[in-house]
């Protein structure tokens, strides 16, 4: 069934990636991201394709009083919002106590701050619409802190934390949570690291979280195997261990 679904963080990566996917099913799509000539070429090729519905719109999550304005503009371009797909994300090292501060501010600002504003905004419109099915990306690097990694998996870590209360404070209402937590899939995001265990494809990584959210799964570590173990082993490794990583 088609639906009708908005993704941030459209222009590059897993957004660009999960867009692709989505048009070939046959959904129709609201793009957004910072980049609106990336976007421009996105809807352009897509819509080549067959795409049956693709519209676009600029968005910085870091914006936060701009969201609403931007998601309702899409809404009512498509006709409602069936499914908010938050993606938008950035990355970088921030090696505690070398003074990386403005990195890890910008990390958290995007991540974690701008999703909360985004998840805020999709679901206040689902309220009124009276459904929908609201979808964050998180990370496996929410389950433990690694090094240079501290802001990224505080931002993760503290998304995972803020859909839970969500799901729980929409018990009874026709609102569906999914969280999804990637391992390393190919893209410009994880590229500045140097060990990238069981690396996958952007496009086999990109088809898995979409399968996911099409079933609507509440939480899954994309892909399901190896991650979903080595994120429990992560939580208990010594941290002598998880510094050679």
């Amino acid at each position: 069934m088609s639906k009708r679904i908005l993704v941030t963080g459209a222009s590059s990566g897993l957004g660009e990636g999960m867009a692709r996917h989505l048009a070939r099913r046959g959904h129709r799509l609201a793009l957004v991201a910072r980049r609106r000539d990336r976007l421009d070429r996105l809807a352009t090729e897509l819509r080549s394709s067959g795409a049956p519905a693709v519209v676009v719109g600029e968005l910085d999550v870091t914006a936060y009083a701009t969201i609403p304005n931007v998601m309702g503009r899409m809404a009512d371009e498509l006709g409602g919002l069936d499914v908010v797909i938050v993606n938008a994300g950035t990355a970088g090292t921030t090696v505690i106590g070398k003074g990386h501060f403005a990195e890890a501010r910008r990390i958290i600002d995007t991540n974690l701050t701008g999703a909360i504003a985004t998840v805020e905004a999709a679901v206040e419109l689902f309220r009124k619409q009276g459904h929908g099915h609201l979808v964050a990306i998180s990370s496996v690097a929410g389950a433990r802190g690694t090094k240079g990694q501290g802001a990224y998996s505080a931002s993760k870590a503290g998304l995972n934390r803020y859909l839970e209360s969500l799901r729980v404070e929409t018990v009874g209402e026709n609102i569906q949570v999914t969280d999804l937590a990637p391992g390393f899939i190919d893209t410009d995001l994880n590229r500045h690291i140097k060990n990238r265990p069981f690396v996958v494809t952007a496009e086999k990584g990109t088809a898995a979280l979409v399968d996911a959210i099409e079933k609507q799964v509440g939480f899954r570590y994309v892909p399901i195997w190896p991650w979903t173990l080595m994120a429990q082993l992560l939580k208990i490794l010594p941290a002598k261990v998880v510094a050679r990583i």
